[in-house]
C-alpha cells in the first residue's frame, strides 16, 4: 500500500487526497450556511446546493487540470489525456487546477441564484471564506500525494523530503539525479505555503465579514477573496514552482492571478461607485 492510501480494501482503495478533498469541502459547505444564518438568509439553501456546486467545482478543477501542460516530469497534462481519455476520471491520483474549481464552483453558484432568487453578490459573500478554508485543507492532499513542492531549500532541517518517483525531471532540472539531489535534500513545501496563506486568509476574511458587517457592501468580500488568493499563489508560483505550467515566460497560475487581483480591485471600486439601495443605507445607518 502506497503512502497516498489511507484504507486498502483490496478492490477499494481510499485515498488520503480524497479523504482530505472531501473534508474540506464539508467545512466549506457548513462556513457557508453559517455565514448565510448570521444574516437572515435560508441556510437550507447551502444544503440543498451542495452537490451542484461541488459537482461543477470539481469538473471545472480537473479541466483545467487536463488541458494544462505541466513541466515536472509526470507526462500529465493535454498530451497524455488525449491519448488516454478514461484517466481524465482517475482523480483520486491528484490533478485538479484550482482556479478551474472557482470557475466551475461559480456556474454552480449561478445556477442556484437563479433557481432560489437570492441576490448573488451577498452569496458569493457567504460562500468565499469557506472556499478558503476549503483550499487550506485540501492542499494537504498534495502533501499526501508528494506533489506540487518547490526547489530545494538548502536547509538541513527546512522542507520535506521527496521519494525519487515522485520528484520533478523538466528540461532546465532534474531533482531525480540522486547524486546532485540525494534522497535527504529537502524541498519547499509550497502546499504549506499556500495552505497556511489561505488559512489566514480565511481568519482575516472572516474577521472582517463580522467586524465590519454594516460598512460592507454585497461582493465586498468576494473582491477581496479574488485579491488576496490572487496575491498568495502569485508569490507561491513565482518563488517556490520550477515545475509549474507557463505562458511565455511566467507560470499561467501567475497570469490568472493577476487577473483575479484586478477583478477583485475593480469590483471594490465600481461596488463604492454604485448608488447604494435606501434600505442597505437604512441598515447601515
Amino acid at each position: 500500500m502506497g503512502p497516498s492510501v489511507a484504507i486498502d480494501l483490496g478492490i477499494l482503495q481510499i485515498h488520503w487526497y480524497g479523504i482530505i478533498l472531501t473534508f474540506g469541502m464539508v467545512m466549506a459547505t457548513y462556513i457557508t450556511a453559517l455565514q448565510a444564518k448570521r444574516r437572515d438568509e435560508n441556510a437550507a439553501i447551502v444544503w440543498d446546493a451542495v452537490l451542484i456546486v461541488i459537482g461543477l467545482g470539481l469538473v471545472g478543477a480537473r479541466l483545467y487540470h487536463v488541458f494544462s501542460s505541466p513541466n515536472d516530469g509526470s507526462g500529465s497534462g493535454w498530451e497524455y489525456y488525449r491519448q488516454n481519455p478514461l484517466a481524465i476520471l482517475a482523480i483520486w491520483k491528484g490533478g485538479l487546477g484550482i482556479y478551474g474549481g472557482l470557475l466551475g464552483g461559480i456556474i454552480g453558484i449561478l445556477f442556484v441564484v437563479y433557481r432560489n432568487k437570492v441576490r448573488l453578490f451577498r452569496w458569493l459573500d457567504f460562500a468565499v471564506p469557506g472556499v478558503l478554508l476549503a483550499q487550506a485543507i485540501g492542499r494537504w492532499g498534495n502533501y499526501a500525494n508528494q506533489e506540487l513542492y518547490g526547489g530545494p531549500t538548502g536547509s538541513s532541517w527546512w522542507g520535506i523530503t521527496i521519494d525519487q518517483a515522485f520528484r520533478t525531471r523538466t528540461p532546465k532540472i532534474d531533482f531525480t539525479d540522486m547524486q546532485q539531489y540525494p534522497a535527504e535534500t529537502r524541498f519547499h513545501p509550497t502546499f504549506f505555503y499556500e495552505s497556511a496563506w489561505n488559512f489566514i486568509g480565511f481568519v482575516t476574511l472572516m474577521y472582517i465579514s463580522r467586524r465590519f458587517e454594516r460598512r460592507l457592501r454585497d461582493g465586498d468580500i468576494a473582491a477581496l477573496y479574488f485579491v488576496w488568493y490572487g496575491i498568495g499563489r502569485g508569490w507561491v508560483e513565482l518563488l517556490f514552482r520550477p515545475d509549474a505550467w507557463t505562458i511565455g515566460s511566467l507560470p499561467t497560475a501567475v497570469w490568472v492571478s493577476i487577473g483575479a487581483i484586478l477583478l477583485g480591485l475593480l469590483a471594490i471600486v465600481v461596488n463604492r461607485l454604485i448608488p447604494q439601495p435606501r434600505a442597505a443605507i437604512a441598515v447601515a445607518a
